[in-house]
């Protein structure tokens, strides 16, 4: 199925003009080839990669059908470099964006999803939470144990919400763009959407006919910035974390107990990291407001 009658224009002919990388019975080495290269490109979004930071251990197990691609792909997501790349320096709100983009080629359809893995992230662990990902029946559905991963998101789908659609165009910038080098950085690109429930604008990435993946403002008005909130694009909507034996920075130590927390949405993060930081145990997240 096409991507859209519109893909060279939006940008997407890349990906409306290629059938899924597959690695089928009877493989040659040719074709394992080109699913480990896939999969690098796709899974590490679309990054620099180093001779070095290749895998070829994981690599000569997929090779000696040890590994089929759904594992290979498990295992590069939770590899030490896929962290230094999409976890560590990033909003976490940011990382389950790229994780939706990278593991189910989709951008999150509402904000009851990030607040999902940003559940499980806390109380399993990131490895749980990439399993939780490339273990749903929506994987299952779409890649299988053989296909590596690719933007289903920009394809008409049953059930898929217009949200889906357009966000996918915020996470994915043109096919020579990279997930490190796009003008959201660290930030999450759909958190103000997604908390308004509303669909963001398309705005054709680079290698589109417009040749540009900035479009400014038609009516030349500044980002409103409201008090407390010190992002640009910033919701008005509040979520309360509660926090059970959280450890106070003093001596003698002291435990307290029902901690409470009202922060924005792009507070989530980096407030859930200082929590862990002070060996809180988070007792549950919900919107406050």
């Amino acid at each position: 199925m096409a991507i859209t009658t519109g893909a060279s224009r939006l940008g997407t002919s890349a990906f409306s003009e290629t059938s899924p990388v597959e690695l089928r019975p009877n493989w040659t080495p040719e074709n394992a080839k080109a699913v480990i290269h896939a999969v690098y490109r796709h899974v590490l979004g679309n990054t620099y990669l180093l001779s070095s930071d290749r895998f070829p251990v994981l690599e000569s197990l997929l090779n000696n059908g040890q590994l089929t691609v759904r594992e290979f792909v498990r295992a590069v997501a939770k590899t030490e470099l896929y962290k230094n790349k999409f976890l560590y320096p990033h909003f976490h709100t940011r990382v389950i964006e790229l994780n939706f983009k990278h593991l189910l080629g989709r951008a999150p359809h509402d904000e009851a999803e990030v607040i999902e893995h940003l559940d499980r992230y806390q109380t399993e662990g990131y490895d749980a939470d990439i399993d939780s990902y490339i273990d749903s029946a929506e994987y299952e559905e779409k890649f299988g144990d053989s296909i590596v991963p690719y933007y289903t998101g920009f394809e008409y789908q049953a059930g898929q919400r217009a949200t889906g659609f357009t966000g996918l165009f915020s996470l994915y910038r043109g096919y020579a763009n990279s997930d490190l080098s796009q003008i959201s950085g660290a930030s999450s690109s759909l958190a103000a959407n997604l908390a308004r429930n509303s669909a963001s604008a398309i705005v054709a990435p680079s290698g589109s006919s417009n040749g540009f993946a900035y479009r400014a403002s038609e009516q030349g008005t500044m980002p409103n910035r409201a008090f407390g909130r010190s992002a640009v694009g910033s919701t008005d909507r509040l979520y309360r974390i509660e926090v059970s034996s959280l450890n106070l920075p003093r001596y003698p130590k002291v435990r307290r107990v029902n901690k409470e927390y009202i922060v924005s949405y792009e507070q989530l993060s980096s407030t859930l990291q200082q929590i862990n930081k002070l060996g809180g145990k988070v007792a549950s997240v919900t919107v406050a407001q």
